[in-house]
């Protein structure tokens, strides 16, 4: 006779784990914000006419902002659902979304037409968060417990 042994029980997302998830939280808010912006401007024929009187590269410039704030805030959604399922990629999936932060706030620095102290502002805290977090959720006995399910 056999015995039925209960699936291994994940620990709950606590201690340090909250700091990754605050930082995943307050980014799917603020790109939110930031698309609820975009898309208000993209519904106003005024800001169409603004664009167009500026050139044909920066409506291309815009349509590309746009875009890739849509799929940053779908793949932040996704990996903040994944977060609280406690999904075995999570670990990988946020080092590269913190990538992908560092990416953009370079991207914001060296192409778009705002002052180098709020450029550097933006590219500082990503530049934060990666350094502070990778090395906990690769390191972590923790992050390693809690993170297991498929």
């Amino acid at each position: 006779m056999t015995t039925m042994q209960e699936p291994t029980q994940a620990p709950r997302i606590a201690g340090w784990l909250l700091a990754p998830l605050a930082w995943l939280l307050m980014t799917l808010l603020s790109s939110t914000i930031a698309l609820a912006i975009y898309l208000m401007m993209l519904i106003s024929p005024e800001s169409h006419r603004l664009m167009s009187a500026q050139g044909p590269k920066m409506v291309i410039f815009w349509y590309t902002s746009i875009a890739c704030a849509i799929a940053m805030w779908g793949y932040t959604m996704w990996l903040t659902i994944a977060f609280f399922k406690r999904r075995k990629n999570v670990v990988r999936h946020y080092i590269f979304w913190l990538l992908l932060s560092v990416l953009l706030a370079i991207k914001t620095f060296a192409f778009s037409p705002v002052s180098d102290t709020l450029a550097l502002r933006q590219l500082m805290f990503p530049l934060l968060a990666a350094a502070l977090l990778v090395p906990y959720l690769k390191r972590s006995s923790r992050v390693k417990q809690t993170f297991i399910k498929p």
